[in-house]
C-alpha cells in the first residue's frame, strides 16, 4: 500500500507499517531506506528501485568510549554496516534510481572514496556505467580498490576533490552524464531515512544529542531534514541537538561559524588523514548553517592526535570505523569537557565508514606512523615459533 505525502497516514499508523515491512521479503520492504517510503519522493508507477538492501545499520552500545567521554551512555549508529561500508548507500539508491527513470545510460560523481565505491556498485547493479574522478594520491586503497572492482571508469587527476567538482561540472556540460555528488536532492532523501531508522531503534524518543562528521556537509543536512519532518508529522516530540565535527586541518565550516556567524564560507586548502572529510569547499555548507541553527547544535574541530585516539577507541570497544567517524567521538570529548554535553545526556554518534575503509591508518597507528596515545598502540609481535615464547608473552601481558 502506497501513500502520497499528502496523504500521509497518522503517526502511529506509519509506525506501525514501518515496523510491519520488517517481516516482508518484498525487494522495497528488505531496503532500510524504501521500507520508508512514504517519507520519499515517490517513484513512478512500475519504477523499481535499485536496491542493494541498504540501511538495516545497528546502533551499538560503546561503554569504554562512554567512559573516556565522560558520559553515562553512548551508542553508535554505525552506517559503514552498509553493502558498500558506508552511509553513502542511504542516499545512491535513491539517486541511482531516479537516474534510471530520467534515462540516463552515464553516471558520475566526484570523490574522497566513498561516493565512489557507492555509485559503482549500484551503477553496476543497475546495468548503468560510471565515471568516477578523484584527487591523486589522496584517497585510501580500499576506497579506489572498490570502485575498480565494481567496474567504473575511474580517472584519478592531478588536483584535490574540489578541483575534482570543477572538472565534473564541466564535463556535465559537455556529455549527457548525470551528477551524483551530494549536491543531488535524492540523495539527501535517501540519507535521511538513517534518522527515521535510528528513531525506531531508539523506540521514537530522541537521543539529547547526534553527531556527525562533517565533511562535504550533506549528510548533516539530510539528518537534520530527516528529523525535521519527523517532528512535522508527529513521530517524535522534539528535535535532537545536531552537532558537526571537522579535522582540524580540513574546517571551513568550523571557521565560518567563527568568523563569520554562518553567513559566508571561505575554501580552505584540505588537509587531513581522515580522506573522507578532507574537503576545503564543501558543497552543503548552507543547509548545514541551518541545521546547526534549527537544532541548537555545536560546530568545532578536532586535532589529527585527537582522530587517532578516537579510532583506536572506538576499535577497543569492538565496533571499528574509518578515521573520519571517529571525529565524532574526539568531538564528543570537547563537547563534555565545554559542558555542552552533560553527563547524563543520551548520545548518538554516527559512524559514516567500515573501519577495512582504510587500513593503512589503522596499520600507520599501531606502528607509531601516526599520530596518537602510544598506550593505545596495538602492534604486531614477532615471535619464535614457539608455544613457549607465546605463554612468555601472555605472561608479561598479564603481569
Amino acid at each position: 500500500m502506497a501513500y502520497t505525502r499528502r496523504g500521509t497516514p497518522p503517526a502511529d499508523a506509519l509506525k506501525a507499517l514501518w515496523r510491519e515491512r520488517k517481516l516482508s521479503l518484498a525487494p522495497m520492504d528488505l531496503s532500510g531506506v524504501w521500507r520508508f517510503r512514504e517519507a520519499l519522493p515517490i517513484l513512478p508507477a512500475g519504477a523499481e528501485a535499485v536496491t542493494l538492501r541498504e540501511g538495516n545499520t545497528p546502533i551499538y552500545r560503546l561503554p569504554r568510549c562512554a567512559k573516556s567521554a565522560g558520559v553515562d551512555a553512548l551508542f553508535a549508529k554505525h552506517q559503514g554496516m552498509n553493502p558498500t561500508g558506508s552511509f553513502k548507500d542511504t542516499g545512491m539508491t535513491t539517486a541511482l534510481s531516479m537516474a534510471l527513470v530520467k534515462g540516463f545510460h552515464w553516471v558520475g560523481c566526484a570523490s574522497t572514496g566513498n561516493t565512489s565505491a557507492s555509485m559503482a556498485a549500484y551503477a553496476s547493479h543497475a546495468g548503468m556505467r560510471a565515471l568516477v574522478l578523484i584527487p591523486e594520491g589522496k584517497i585510501a586503497w580500499g576506497k579506489l580498490s572498490q570502485s575498480l572492482d565494481y567496474a567504473a571508469s575511474t580517472c584519478q587527476l592531478k588536483t584535490d576533490f574540489d578541483g575534482c567538482v570543477r572538472v565534473l561540472a564541466e564535463v556535465i556540460r559537455r556529455f549527457p552524464l548525470y551528477l551524483l555528488n551530494s549536491v543531488n536532492p535524492y540523495r539527501l532523501e535517501g540519507q535521511k531515512t538513517t534518522a527515521y531508522e535510528m528513531m525506531e531503534q531508539l523506540g521514537w524518543e530522541p537521543p539529547d544529542h547526534v553527531i556527525v562528521p562533517g565533511g562535504n556537509l550533506g549528510n548533516s543536512s539530510a539528518l537534520g531534514k530527516g528529523f525535521r519532518e519527523m517532528l512535522a508529522m508527529e513521530l517524535i516530540g522534539r528535535l535532537p541537538k545536531l552537532s558537526i565535527i571537522q579535522a582540524a586541518g580540513a574546517n571551513p565550516l568550523v571557521r565560518s561559524m567563527r568568523e563569520f556567524a554562518g553567513e559566508r564560507i571561505e575554501p580552505v586548502r584540505a588537509e587531513t588523514r581522515a580522506t573522507a572529510i578532507r574537503i576545503g569547499n564543501p558543497a552543503s555548507w548552507k543547509k548545514a548553517v541551518a541545521v546547526l541553527r534549527e537544532s541548537g547544535g555545536a560546530c568545532l574541530d578536532v586535532s589529527e592526535e585527537e582522530i587517532g585516539v578516537a579510532k583506536a577507541e572506538v576499535g577497543a570497544d569492538g565496533v571499528g570505523c574509518e578515521p573520519a567517524s571517529a571525529v565524532t567521538l574526539a568531538g564528543l570529548k570537547k563537547l563534555v569537557r565545554s559542558g555542552f554535553v552533560k553527563r547524563g545526556d543520551s548520545v548518538v554518534l554516527v559512524l559514516t565508514g567500515h573501519c577495512l575503509k582504510d587500513p593503512e591508518y589503522t596499520m600507520d597507528f599501531h606502528r607509531d606512523r601516526a599520530a596518537g596515545d602510544a598506550s593505545l598502540r596495538k602492534p604486531p609481535v614477532l615471535l619464535d615459533a614457539d608455544a613457549a615464547a607465546v605463554i612468555e608473552l601472555l605472561n608479561r601481558m598479564e603481569s
